[in-house]
């Protein structure tokens, strides 16, 4: 999958979001924010500037959101996104009124749209996470010329290859090559058992 597909997704399949700011105080909060369109390199959705959050928005311009689709946990895609936003105004709002028709009933004439604001996240780092197959399918993406950040746990030149990582991997994601242990990047779910297991130290965490 391309960037535009997970930010796609996110628009259309999941929608509904956790966002979190940083209040006055330095402490994070969160509300629920609908992902209302995208254009394939950045994410677009609308607050009010009466809200608390608008005042978190402007005066801390980075964000992290969560969104999650699924009956249940095994059943589940969830794809995350952080990154710094800005405010476009409202010449974008009968765009993202058309697209999300169900806005006008929160906000049903003209006059009460005036309040409204439309931000943009326009650069970011994101991840996908697939729980509907196992083992569990794992991806990263940037968007907006955001430099992709490597992280992770990645096997350095200590390893002898004596397998015991891979014993422990609860998501048999780490083979054996060439009498070194090799760690499917787009299956490990980044709990560490690997990495704590290791008895010459050679897995180091990246990233986080």
């Amino acid at each position: 999958m391309k960037t535009e597909d997970y930010l796609n997704y996110l628009v259309n399949e999941i929608h509904s979001t956790v966002m979190a700011t940083v209040d006055e105080a330095g402490r994070p909060a969160t509300c629920a924010i609908d992902m209302m369109d995208t254009d394939g390199g950045s994410l677009f959705f609308l607050t009010a500037k009466g809200k608390a959050f608008y005042e978190r928005l402007t005066k801390n311009r980075w964000v992290a959101l969560t969104g999650m689709k699924g009956k249940d946990t095994l059943s589940c895609v969830a794809v995350s996104v952080q990154g710094r936003v800005r405010e476009i105004g409202p010449h974008r709002l009968p765009l993202l009124f058309q697209k999300n028709p169900y806005m006008e009933q929160i906000y049903p004439t003209v006059e009460s749209r005036a309040v409204l604001t439309v931000f943009q996240i326009y650069q970011g780092e994101g991840e996908w996470f697939d729980l509907r197959q196992l083992p569990v399918e794992r991806a990263s993406f940037a968007f907006g010329g955001a430099q992709h950040s490597e992280h992770g746990y990645f096997v350095g030149e200590g390893c002898v290859g004596c397998g015991i990582c891979r014993e422990r991997c609860p998501q048999h994601c780490i083979e054996i090559a060439d009498g070194r242990a090799v760690i499917c990047q787009e299956h490990c779910i980044h709990c560490g058992s690997c990495c704590q297991s290791c008895p010459q130290q050679a897995i180091e965490k990246r990233g986080f």
